[in-house]
């Protein structure tokens, strides 16, 4: 389905306008003195990996490197903050 709203009424209302073209799908025909300028709608090529994509890579990832994990623990046992020079 799509909506007609006018520029002024689209920056008035842009949260809303996003919000039913993010979650309803909705498609927004912007018009400014008359005369359409802009189309909003949703961005179908920008969709991510689906949960059981995203299951399926990290399943399939390399085995975990236990070397960078003694780094990160090392790391974090130096890592201290520096003393504070307004500390009397």
């Amino acid at each position: 389905m799509t909506l007609e709203v006018s520029a002024t009424d689209l920056a008035r209302n842009l949260g809303d306008v996003l919000a039913k073209v993010r979650y309803r799908g909705q498609t927004f025909l912007v018009r400014k003195n008359g005369k359409v300028i802009a189309r909003i709608e949703p961005a179908s090529d920008q969709d991510g990996p689906s949960a059981k994509e995203a299951f399926a890579a990290w399943v399939g990832a390399a085995a975990s490197d236990q070397g960078f994990a003694d780094d990160l623990e090392r790391v974090g046992r130096t890592d201290v903050p520096g003393k504070n020079p307004w500390d009397s």
